[in-house]
């Protein structure tokens, strides 16, 4: 209210200031017509309507955080914001337009099927036309009033007329003191100025389409062969493009669904508020090289986390997860420091989350957190739930110099999943679909990285097996591991290594897996050795040709080893949070 008042104060005496200036010039000047005080009210009448026009077309406030004044420790036990209340006019015409988008959302979405019904009941003609258009044109007409209104009464709220003065000027200046002041509003994210862009730096990574990505091999056919070959797969190509453009990318990427999104609206608010005003989080926008904004929260804990304060944790969400609920938790109870980012069109996240996107969004994550937030290459750690493993393997294998990569119940590729829930009659066009628009190859990203990595299988997963949460051995976290062992130790994986490391992962206790160790006499001391010595002797870049004068004896008791190393079990389903006991760095030789 005082912010208010003197915002008013200031703008009167600003107009009564240009009054009297003109008044002694008009005096000096000889000439005897003085502004009379209706000028001046005019001039305010001109400054309340624009404020007015401000809050007609101003964002959408939801939530005031704790003043920017107060330390963390009076955030943490004194009042830690509260949640806006509008006024009672604006309040049910933002409701009134409420119901207009969800309702405009749901007529586009089943606008095919309202087309085909329009079409039979004879519409499409000018008879009928007209007085639909004057129905649409009046129900237009009546929701710009109610916007009107909605803006009536945000101008003769005291709160949101002190919020939308801080956003103007924030603007108009982006300056860190009045970033401080914004950050003290919970908004509309679309609304909230860009706090980094690619621009600002010059990345090795990017291509004409973004940054790079892994392809998968083509296949060397002859001219003529390969013109008959696309004509004979045209039909197949437009399939797959309407299916991945429609249901498919909702399929996979529930998270970006506007209802969903809108019925866990509550939840996200309060995750959000909890970073903010617990944990003294950071809210920026970053802007990728496609032009999506990205919606990220940062949590510096280098001051009061100590070592592990110094190291940054990068989390990759899943297909429905959000940073504000979703797995940058464990890392914060940790200690460390934590940069979360939402997908393109989760949240206040703007795009779709094709792999593409997501490649570029990562790439500006970590741009921003190298050059913005002055973290090293070296001192950031990857942590990815699911099928955030896409993008965290991409930054290892774009960002080789990243320290470690941490992988919860993430999988190798997405084909084995994809042809799980789809009829058998559909393969050839589920593979062409995933391989040409959705080709989340993580294990081929992640062989490309040479540092420490950590595997987290959920030995009751239900959502990354193929038969069911009950078939240990069908979870493709096993492929994961499996894949990436092969490719870095080749001698050691021979047949008897991978049939060792199979009977090691079908064990579903700690019990089992004990009693597999055991059987095989795995000693943990002369496998390190080995292993020292050779990164001793030679190169040691992946892969190495240790274990190639093994017995096999020698061989499966470096595999199970190494199994172990790489590899952590947790009893759990997919969704249920990982507690900060199971989250380690991975193991460095």
């Amino acid at each position: 209210l005082s912010a208010v008042l003197k915002l008013v104060a200031v703008s009167v005496s600003s107009v009564v200031t240009t009054y009297n200036h003109r008044t002694r010039t008009l005096l000096i000047s000889g000439r005897k017509r003085i502004p009379s005080w209706a000028s001046v009210a005019s001039n305010l009448r001109r400054m309340a309507g624009w404020i007015w026009f401000r809050c007609l077309f101003g964002p959408n406030l939801q939530r005031i955080h704790r003043p920017p004044d107060q330390n963390r420790t009076e955030a943490r036990t004194g009042r830690r914001g509260w949640t806006y209340q509008p006024k009672s006019l604006e309040k049910h015409t933002d409701s009134i337009l409420g119901w207009a988008s969800a309702l405009w959302s749901l007529s586009y979405y089943s606008s095919p099927l309202l087309l085909c019904y329009l079409y039979r009941k004879g519409y499409f003609c000018s008879s009928k036309l007209i007085p639909v258009s004057q129905y649409v044109g009046t129900v237009l007409v009546c929701l710009l009033g109610i916007a009107c209104l909605r803006g009536l009464g945000r101008w003769r709220n005291l709160e949101y007329l002190q919020f939308i003065s801080i956003l103007e000027e924030t603007r108009k200046n982006h300056s860190h003191n009045n970033k401080k002041k914004l950050a003290c509003y919970d908004f509309d994210f679309s609304h909230w100025p860009a706090d980094f862009s690619w621009r600002e730096v010059s990345s090795p990574k990017l291509s004409q389409g973004g940054v790079s990505l892994l392809k998968p091999e083509p296949r060397h056919r002859g001219s003529a062969d390969g013109v008959l070959s696309s004509v004979r797969t045209l039909p197949c190509h437009v399939i797959s493009y309407l299916i991945t453009h429609s249901f498919g990318r909702r399929m996979l990427y529930p998270g970006s669904v506007g209802l969903l999104q809108k019925a866990m609206r509550p939840a996200l608010q309060q995750g959000q508020a909890r970073l903010i005003e617990e944990f003294d989080g950071q809210r920026n926008k970053l802007v990728a090289c496609d032009g999506n904004e990205i919606d990220t929260m940062f949590v510096d804990q280098r001051r009061d986390g100590g070592e592990r304060g110094k190291t940054l944790v990068i989390c990759c969400e899943g297909n429905a997860g959000f940073y504000e609920v979703g797995c940058m938790n464990t890392p914060l109870e940790g200690g460390y420091s934590v940069l979360g980012w939402n997908h393109p069109g989760f949240g206040g996240s703007t795009g779709v989350p094709f792999p593409q996107n997501e490649a570029n969004a990562m790439d500006v994550v970590i741009q921003f957190a190298v050059h913005k937030l002055g973290f090293k290459l070296q001192d950031i750690i990857v942590y990815a739930w699911s099928i955030g493993g896409f993008t965290a393997t991409w930054a290892v294998m774009s960002y080789p110099e990243v320290r470690a990569v941490v992988l919860d119940a993430s999988f190798d590729d997405l084909l084995p999943l994809a042809l799980k829930v789809m009829p058998d009659s559909w393969r050839p066009l589920v593979t062409h679909t995933v391989r040409q628009y959705m080709n989340l190859n993580n294990a081929d990203q992640l062989c490309k990285y040479q540092g420490p990595v950590l595997l987290i299988r959920r030995t009751k997963d239900e959502i990354i097996t193929t038969t069911g949460p009950e078939d240990v051995m069908s979870n493709r976290g096993n492929n994961l591991l499996l894949k990436l062992l092969q490719f870095r130790y080749p001698k050691v994986m021979t047949e008897e290594g991978v049939r060792a490391v199979r009977e090691w992962l079908g064990a579903t206790s700690q019990l089992e897996e004990a009693s597999v160790y055991s059987h095989y006499e795995v000693d943990d001391d002369w496998c390190t050795s080995v292993l020292q010595s050779y990164q001793t002797d030679r190169e040691t870049f992946f892969p190495w040709s240790v274990g190639e004068d093994m017995t096999p004896e020698g061989r499966r008791q470096l595999a199970l080893f190494l199994a172990r190393k790489y590899m952590r079990n947790f009893d759990s389903t997919h969704c249920t949070p990982l507690p900060i006991s199971e989250f380690q760095p991975p193991w460095r030789l």
